[in-house]
């Protein structure tokens, strides 16, 4: 199919260059003491969001493809609306209609998967995801209805596999989700003869498993040892674990160490062995990508896969909830169909020669280039399109609250002043990776720095008589703890906030205007894509959402 995009009417665009900035997690909260966003000092963004061409924008629940509005947005999803301007239903409503209507059980993948975990030569289940109801990368939810139905089907060995969450959820909540998951791990062992459904190893979301973007394969390398191999520190529960790493230390569940359960002589209860099967129940793709890597390919060098006593890899069956990489084919084997996410607006800027550019640093790249491309990798046109990664430090980043967002500033005021690129995007990550460590002051610094760094690009915009578009994919900067009875809870999850939108045109002399007139309409992230085509001079496709302006 032959894409194009139709000049507009009345509009040509300004002679400058197009820029978007997404501030990753700035959303629009009432503004109070746990409220980063509005505690910091950002005269510039102050002035954007003050503006006549201002609006706020959803940026969770149904607006961006999640199943209701108690669900939170995230990067993944927020992008993929930002770049596709349409809504596509994602992988929570995904992955519930197949639950719910029984046809991830009818796939062939899940037939194959518990067929080698049933009879005289069983072997065990594994099933490794984050391990909270956050709703993010998973649910437990979905966990128990794996758990329920592989016990159906005759599986009686099953090991668990958990990542803390303390990021999506409250700080330090681990131990109560564990003492759900032991209460149907124990309803299912009571109701059967001969299952063993036990939790296996775990450990912080942030610290094994769980990298995303090649940032730290080390993160990869200490789970795969910790749930294939059983090393790192043996508990006889994970709660115990959870208990004794909580008294050493007052880090947040995501940060917590690697564990493995062990028996009565500390010998771990549930290696991976040949036979097995593997099933990844995490949805999202980002931080799935690297272990579904190490458990699948056969030519893989990243690190050595062999046990401390020279234990071999194991074959086994891997699969993963949905497909991670769909240009990739990460992993090969999967439960539920992806979104399939066709005619994004980078398809149709290079169907029209329109050079673009897509920044930030590692931990937040992927998302301005495969989630904004609709789960693709790789370029669309690479003749026309450049991509920078600029590369994130491995790092807590409550630590460096600035991250790398000057050094993105810098690099994309060269792209702009270079006069190659038509079009270009950005995010600007801290506001969303230094929120989730839930500490208020250095959430403030990243917003004071993001200020700072929005000053010089609304300079260069003016300067190139260009057009700058600042906006969010989901909240999180905006609420940094609750209070309830006079005590505060660190929040390190994202919020239900809108997020703001605001274009700066420093030609603007009346040509169009906000189409809703005033922030807080039905609106949201969607939106945003035919509003960049108008303004680089172009009507957007006709099944894309609306534009936020009127000409």
């Amino acid at each position: 199919m032959t894409l194009s995009l139709q000049k507009h009417p009345s509009f040509a665009g300004r002679p400058g260059p197009v820029l978007v900035v997404v501030a990753d997690g700035v959303g629009v909260a009432p503004a109070g003491p746990s409220n980063a966003v509005t505690a910091a000092t950002t005269p510039t963004l102050d002035e954007l969001t003050a503006g006549e061409l201002y609006t706020e924008l959803a940026a969770h629940g149904p607006s961006v493809g999640l199943p209701t509005d108690d669900d939170m947005g995230n990067s993944e999803v927020g992008h993929n609306a930002l770049g596709a301007g349409r809504i596509f239903a994602q992988g929570a409503k995904l992955v519930n209609k197949a639950l719910s209507n029984g046809a991830i059980f009818e796939t062939d993948v899940w037939k194959q998967a518990i067929t080698r975990c049933v009879g005289d030569r069983a072997g065990t289940l594994h099933l490794l995801g984050l391990h909270s109801d956050g709703g993010v990368h998973s649910t437990n939810q979905h966990l128990y209805l794996l758990l329920q139905r592989a016990a159906d089907e005759g599986v009686t060995s099953c090991a668990v596999h958990i990542l803390h969450d303390g990021r999506d959820v409250p700080a330090r909540s681990a131990l109560a989700y564990i003492q759900d998951t032991e209460a149907v791990l124990a309803e299912i062992n009571a109701t059967g003869v001969g299952r063993n459904f036990r939790i296996a190893s775990g450990g912080g979301r942030m610290t094994i498993t769980m990298d995303r973007y090649e940032a730290d394969w080390g993160m990869v390398e200490r789970g795969y040892m910790c749930h294939v191999h059983g090393e790192g520190p043996v508990f006889h529960s994970a709660t115990e674990a959870v208990e004794t790493m909580y008294a050493e230390t007052d880090k947040g569940d995501q940060y917590l160490g690697r564990f493995v359960v062990g028996d009565n002589a500390g010998r771990a209860v549930g290696t991976i062995v040949d036979g097995d099967t593997v099933i990844l129940f995490n949805y999202r793709g980002d931080r799935s990508i690297e272990i579904s890597r190490a458990f699948e390919e056969d030519d893989f060098d990243v690190f050595d896969r062999t046990g401390a006593n020279a234990e071999p890899r194991p074959d086994v069956f891997f699969a993963g909830m949905l497909q991670y990489d769909g240009d990739a084919f990460i992993p090969k084997r999967y439960l539920v169909e992806p979104p399939a996410i066709d005619r994004t607006m980078g398809e149709f800027l290079c169907a029209e020669g329109v050079k673009s550019f897509a920044i930030s640093e590692t931990q937040k790249f992927g998302h301005v280039t495969y989630f904004w491309n609709g789960n693709k990798s790789g370029y669309i046109d690479e003749s026309l399109e450049t991509y920078i990664e600029i590369p994130s430090d491995n790092v807590e980043f409550d630590t460096t609250p600035a991250m790398k967002v000057r050094e993105i500033t810098a690099e994309t005021i060269d792209l702009l002043r270079s006069g190659e690129y038509r079009f270009g995007r950005l995010n600007f990550p801290s506001g969303d990776m230094v929120g989730h460590t839930g500490h208020l002051d250095a959430t403030v610094e990243a917003m004071e720095v993001i200020d700072e760094c929005m000053a010089q690009l609304v300079a260069a915009i003016d300067d190139l008589g260009g057009v700058l578009v600042y906006t969010a994919d989901h909240g999180n900067a905006d609420v940094m703890y609750t209070e309830k009875d006079g005590v505060r809870s660190p929040k390190t999850s994202h919020t239900l906030s809108p997020v703001p939108f605001a274009i700066h045109d420093p030609n603007y002399d009346g040509e169009y205007h906000m189409a809703d007139g005033q922030p807080g309409a039905a609106h949201g992230l969607a939106n945003v894509a035919a509003t960049v085509f108008n303004l680089l001079g172009y009507e957007a496709p006709d099944d894309y959402l609306a534009p936020l302006i009127t000409f």
